[in-house]
């Protein structure tokens, strides 16, 4: 081979070793920064699931605070409904029967909300107390609500106290000092028909025409002749309450009139279903026969009963109920 050929080769090997040991040199580069990253990870990976840094620990310290706290509310919620029961419980067989109010329900109050509501917390790693503390909140809110109502109707309701206090069925409807007794209230045998069958009132005795007084304030809500009571008046008192006065002779009052406690309103009589001349007298509250003597004031004397008449049927009429707020 000539010399300037074997120069040439000699060059190109030269060149072609060199190359090779740059490849070579990066590839190692390479390789041990491959290996010292999968190394570097698994050094991570065996102190995150391994052992507590700083940070985790600090992270599961914080979840751990946060379940403790949605413990705490939950047993704050659970008293809150505690009292709330308390709170129904007097509302309705206190506060309510002492006006005369119905119970009050504002329909679908006890209803859950539609999961929609909840749908930003539903993927939550917490999302089982975080659910149960926010719908417990949401049915304590509507608690409240109610309870807050019917606070309000109260409020309105003690306003009209005096009003209800004077439209109480509390006197009774023939002259005290004529009183003789009273037929029972509820099952007895009838003495016309000749079985037993509910008496929704009470007989008091006395003779055809009779004065018969209004037993509290009201409005006149029906005057007539129907069927067995014959001819007789129905007195709408509000807060819940009527009465009946039947078997009448003659009626004094018209429908829609305003009437006082202790006003003379018919007179006794024996139309209808009845064999002799007495008042027949029923007591509605919110619609139920009740006895009317458990409104009856016992310890009135005659001489309070005739003020209470006297003061009834003086030619000055005072409506009571006219008053404006």
């Amino acid at each position: 081979m000539p010399k300037k050929e074997l120069r040439a080769a000699k060059r190109q090997a030269k060149r072609n070793r060199a190359s090779l040991s740059i490849r070579y040199g990066v590839y190692s580069v390479l390789r041990y920064l491959f290996l010292g990253f999968i190394i570097a990870s698994l050094v991570n990976l065996v102190f995150t699931y391994g052992f507590y840094t700083p940070k985790v620990y600090n992270i599961w310290r914080d979840n751990a605070e946060l379940v403790e706290k949605y413990k705490i509310l939950g047993e704050k919620i659970r008293s809150v409904d505690r009292t709330l029961d308390e709170l129904k419980h007097r509302d309705n067989s206190v506060y309510r029967s002492l006006f005369g109010a119905d119970t009050l329900d504002i329909p679908g109050i006890y209803l859950d909300y539609p999961e929609t509501k909840y749908s930003d917390i539903a993927d939550d790693r917490f999302a089982s107390v975080m659910l149960s503390a926010s719908r417990s909140l949401d049915a304590t809110a509507r608690r409240l609500y109610l309870q807050s109502v019917s606070l309000d109707e109260l409020q309105r309701l003690a306003a009209d106290k005096e009003k209800m206090a004077t439209a109480i069925p509390a006197l009774l409807p023939i002259d005290i000092q004529k009183f003789r007794g009273i037929g029972p209230f509820g099952m007895r045998l009838h003495p016309i028909y000749g079985y037993y069958r509910p008496h929704t009132g009470i007989d008091l005795g006395g003779r055809t025409g009779d004065p018969v007084y209004a037993a509290g304030d009201g409005f006149v809500s029906f005057t007539g002749r129907s069927g067995g009571y014959g001819l007789n008046v129905i007195v709408d008192h509000g807060f819940g309450y009527q009465t009946q006065y039947a078997h009448l002779s003659k009626i004094l009052v018209a429908k829609g009139q305003f009437v006082k406690r202790g006003e003379l309103i018919a007179e006794m009589g024996s139309t209808g279903t009845s064999t002799s001349s007495h008042l027949h007298y029923e007591v509605r509250f919110m619609g139920t026969r009740v006895n009317p003597v458990s409104y009856f004031q016992t310890d009135m004397d005659p001489a309070e009963f005739q003020t209470i008449i006297d003061s009834a049927n003086d030619n000055l009429i005072f409506d009571p109920w006219d008053e404006t707020e």
